[in-house]
């Protein structure tokens, strides 16, 4: 039979194992249930097949025997989904350009979707696979998440929340000022003003650019909120449990304005104009 180098098998009853992989079309059917059973137990997480063809025999030992090398890949909050899916194409040597396309095939959103976690896959994986297992993973984060925090999951409500805490990560300084961040975000809006936030420049490969004044004239994007009103439609990046929770509960506060402090790297909030451009001056 043809297989492909590396399959991923979850964990469950062997009959749940075999149904799934049949699905998978790799010709196991329940009649193999019993064969596997009396060969031992089927190992869970990625399988090295190490071949093109095998008979069908071995094709069910190799599923109780042959655990696939596994190297880690990571996602930190806050990076673009662009940044990352090239970064581990390069690693895993494997074409970006599929990478994305089977991405995109099944993640629900542009950006924001993947959970920032450190994770295990195989040498081998291709890019079909690869896509799939990360969204797949990242889904059932998501529904876990959200049934936690707001009892039950919507995915257009959670992704609405998903977008205004991807401009909390990129803006907050750190978990503790983005509550503070989300209500800023939360008061400009329920006053009509632009969020005028350089943080949603650095989408998809802008990821780690500098926002300049030029960059803000130019970008002529649906990420652009000095040139846009409200929030970027999609994420703009990937976000931590920290920046989902600000989101869907801001601080209460009259903050309409931050501005870095270069001696602490931490934000100095004002709640009017004088006050910001008083920060703003005592930064120079």
């Amino acid at each position: 039979m043809s297989v492909s180098e590396v399959i991923f098998v979850p964990q469950g009853s062997t009959l749940g194992i075999i149904s799934y992989l049949s699905e998978k079309n790799t010709d196991a059917n329940k009649f193999d249930a019993v064969i596997l059973r009396a060969m031992g137990h089927v190992q869970a997480g990625w399988i090295d097949l190490d071949a093109t063809k095998l008979s069908k025999l071995d094709f069910l030992y190799k599923l109780t025997t042959a655990k696939a090398a596994l190297t880690q890949i990571t996602l930190i909050p806050g990076e673009t989904t662009a940044v990352f899916l090239q970064e581990i194409a390069k690693k895993l040597n494997l074409s970006e350009a599929k990478l994305n396309e089977f991405y995109a095939k099944f993640a629900p959103l542009e950006d924001g979707f993947l959970v920032p976690e450190t994770y295990k896959v195989p040498l081998g994986v291709n890019e079909e696979q690869l896509a799939a297992h990360l969204v797949n993973l990242s889904k059932k984060s998501h529904e876990k998440t959200a049934k936690e925090l707001l009892g039950s999951y919507d995915e257009k409500r959670w992704s609405e929340y998903l977008v205004t805490a991807s401009v909390v990560q990129k803006e907050a300084a750190n978990e503790d000022e983005m509550p503070l961040v989300a209500s800023v975000i939360q008061n400009r809006l329920k006053k009509g003003m632009k969020l005028q936030m350089d943080g949603t420049l650095n989408y998809g490969l802008y990821s780690h650019e500098t926002v300049t004044a030029e960059r803000i004239r130019s970008d002529k994007s649906k990420f652009n909120t000095y040139l846009n009103e409200g929030l970027p439609p999609s994420p703009v990046c990937t976000v931590g449990l920290a920046a989902i929770r600000a989101a869907i509960k801001p601080a209460q506060s009259e903050f309409l304005y931050f501005v870095r402090d270069k001696k602490t790297g931490k934000h100095k909030f004002s709640a009017t104009y004088e006050e910001h451009v008083g920060a703003i001056n005592s930064q120079k």
